[in-house]
């Protein structure tokens, strides 16, 4: 059986080899400005739910859907999806502040509170992108004008919209457990093929409203090898994948660092992922998830579906949010 499933893995490792003809394994394949200018284009919900539409495809998670999802919740098993707050500065992003303060005792009742503050944009602590987060050429997702949101404090488009909360199926996409490693080296673009062949291998097909959760494995990667240069050499999404999760109607996605390979490929666009998502589709982004736990949960249950629950903060005119998500089987 041992020598079946090496065999089976060198069978797999080589057939996604093929993918990208002439590249090598760890390779991005090239794409020019107007390549990606095209993808953009191909995948946007700008008035799809109407002009005024501020919830983008969240609008794919219907009553149906929440049901459908309430009624995976079998064993009553919850995980956190959330990486502990780091409270130094770390892949140079912002630290997590806490200041503990203890109350004045009075009549022998005293008490403690908290202060907080964290920067949460960037490649550490877990977060959740509003749909204010991205503009491109001075609009934002569905046309509004930036300038006309910053000046007219309207809050449009801010993560106050998903004050309701989130409350799908998330479909855990273990790109390490496809590939037979413990995580994604370097620069390893995820390409359509890989997210099919994690279909297939795992006997699920995403379908519309769903949450896609892309673990390459950054957090054991960054415990094994320490810090790397995020920007220069980090596994993640090619921008192909664009239409791909489009054709789905997926409605969310997220994955354990910033979802876009980087370098992307593309010389003169960084992040074009975040840019084809948020701008153009109009769908919200977890970020530096850590899938640790939910992995290993799932690769024992070989159950890679399972309720996905998200609260962010409801602050009128934000960008996003700190956030918890929380895996319910």
């Amino acid at each position: 059986m041992k020598i079946q499933l090496v065999l089976f893995a060198g069978l797999l490792l080589a057939g996604l080899a093929m993918l990208a003809p002439g590249e090598e394994p760890q390779g991005t394949k090239k794409v020019t400005a107007e390549e990606v200018q095209e993808i953009l284009a191909s995948v946007s919900n700008w008035g799809r739910w109407g002009d005024d539409d501020e919830l983008g495809t969240l609008n794919l998670v219907t009553p149906r859907r929440r049901r459908q999802a309430a009624s995976l919740v079998k064993a009553g098993i919850s995980i956190s999806m959330a990486h502990d707050v780091i409270k130094e500065r770390m892949d140079g992003s912002s630290p997590f502040e806490h200041e503990l303060m203890i109350n004045a005792v009075s009549g022998g009742v005293g008490g403690a509170g908290d202060r907080y503050s964290v920067q949460y944009h960037g490649f550490t602590q877990t977060h959740l992108d509003a749909l204010f987060h991205i503009f491109y050429q001075g609009k934002t997702y569905n046309g509004y004008s930036v300038e006309q949101i910053l000046t007219s404090g309207s809050g449009q488009l801010s993560i106050n919209r998903i004050r309701n909360g989130i409350f799908t199926r998330a479909v855990l996409m273990d790109i390490p457990a496809l590939l037979g490693v413990q995580y994604l080296d370097g620069a390893q673009a995820i390409y359509p093929e890989h997210l099919e062949a994690w279909e297939k291998k795992a006997g699920v097909r995403v379908r519309s409203g769903d949450a896609v959760l892309i673990n390459t494995g950054r957090w054991t990667r960054r415990e094994q090898e320490g810090p790397w240069d995020i920007m220069e050499g980090s596994a993640g999404l090619h921008v192909s994948c664009l239409k791909w999760l489009k054709q789905r109607d997926v409605a969310l996605v997220g994955s354990d660092l910033a979802l876009d390979v980087m370098p992307s490929g593309c010389d003169e666009i960084q992040l074009p992922v975040h840019l084809g998502v948020i701008v153009q589709m109009g769908m919200p982004i977890l970020d530096c998830c850590d899938f640790r736990a939910v992995a290993r949960e799932s690769r024992q249950r070989k159950q890679w579906t399972f309720l996905l629950t998200l609260a962010p903060l409801a602050v009128e005119g934000g960008t996003g949010s700190p956030i918890n998500p929380i895996a319910t089987y």
